[in-house]
């Protein structure tokens, strides 16, 4: 097993972080907050930003566009505003959406001349400078370069990887998602438990990236077990979700995810429902074909007792808590498959599906 890893972004964690670090924020004269309409407010997290600028006389403008699966054209229209604006560092508050918009918008705001699909192609120029701050305990966008970007009109995301798309900071304080209602709080944190797992069974895993994903995994398992909508999440258990979440995004950035992923993009697209249960819902089939691959089979064994559960416990409970309920027609799974039929996540993990094995996939769960 070898230790290959890479992570550059420097994180701070803990309640107050960002203020009791508001001299890092000192990276230019003028700063496009990138967030959505409500959680940077609620969160309290804006608030906390706007006066680390202010005590450092830094100006900035929000740009609050942002919406769960934003298209790209809204991160092309932030980039536009960060030129006019003459911003020269981007800072994304927010979920998954936000923060990956910030790596888009900050890449567009410093290559005008592309249009918005050349985003995805070689050569551009490095991107603006980053700061993220997450309001949900799931994606760990702040801890790698992935941003998942929505295409308009074609009901599909597009991974964004750029080596210029890692924060120069992060900050994760957990305070931030204690407004996070109970629907999405388990959502997202189902979204970190499948980074966490899908990681761990990747080819492209080091025993770094694995020992990160067991030990967020132990924690959002732990604290999924233990509770429901009658009784609120403690700030201990909200601190343990936001830590884990951010582990998760760490090790995806090395390993990447499973098929999960791509066949949960879908259900999301089509559907709307949200990213972290569209994941959590393939989570038993997932189990199931990779435990026909002896390697396979090997990992999700071990994973499954290093957080104290078992392969058949997590099979039933991750798919249970993500709670789809969809009605799929054969002509929708066939266009779904048109759709992510060639994603590389598949041949992520031990157990490689084919488009026979997907269409079998989407039929039992919601045929």
């Amino acid at each position: 097993m070898n230790i290959d890893f890479y992570m550059p972004v420097k994180i701070f964690s803990g309640e107050g972080c960002v203020s009791a670090n508001q001299n890092l924020f000192d990276i230019g004269k003028k700063a496009l907050i990138v967030t959505d309409a409500e959680s940077a407010v609620i969160s309290g997290a804006l608030e906390d930003v706007s006066s680390a600028l202010d005590s450092l006389g830094i100006g900035f403008t929000v740009f609050n566009k942002i919406r769960e699966n934003p298209l790209i054209l809204t991160y092309f229209e932030g980039g536009t505003t960060a030129r006019n604006i003459c911003a020269d560092f981007i800072i994304g508050i927010g979920g998954g959406s936000s923060m990956d918009a910030a790596k888009a918008i900050a890449a567009y705001a410093s290559n005008p001349d592309i249009k918005p699909e050349e985003i995805f192609e070689s050569g551009l120029k490095p991107s603006l400078p980053l700061i993220l701050i997450p309001t949900t305990a799931g994606t760990g966008s702040e801890g790698n370069l992935i941003s998942v970007l929505s295409i308009d009109g074609k009901h599909c995301k597009k991974n964004f990887k750029s080596d210029y798309s890692y924060a120069k900071y992060s900050f994760v304080d957990p305070r931030y998602t204690y407004t996070l209602p109970y629907y999405y709080t388990v959502s997202t944190a189902l979204d970190a438990f499948c980074h966490c797992f899908e990681s761990y069974l990747s080819p492209k895993s080091s025993a770094i990236t694995r020992a990160l994903a067991v030990d967020g995994a132990r924690d959002i398992w732990k604290i999924l077990c233990e509770i429901s909508p009658e009784f609120p999440l403690t700030y201990d258990q909200r601190r343990l979700l936001a830590y884990a979440a951010c582990r998760g995004g760490i090790v995806i950035n090395g390993t990447g995810t499973g098929f999960p992923h791509s066949l949960g993009y879908n259900l999301t697209m089509y559907h709307g429902i949200p990213h972290g249960r569209s994941c959590a819902s393939f989570t038993g089939e997932y189990i199931r074909y990779n435990m026909l691959d002896t390697e396979g089979s090997r990992l999700i064994k071990e994973f499954a007792e290093k957080i104290g559960s078992s392969p058949e416990l997590i099979a039933e409970s991750i798919p249970k808590w993500a709670n789809v309920k969809l009605t799929l027609t054969t002509d929708e799974i066939n266009i779904f498959i048109r759709q992510v039929g060639n994603a590389v996540n598949y041949k992520n993990s031990p157990y490689v599906i084919n488009e026979t094995e997907m269409k079998q996939i989407y039929s039992k769960l919601f045929g």
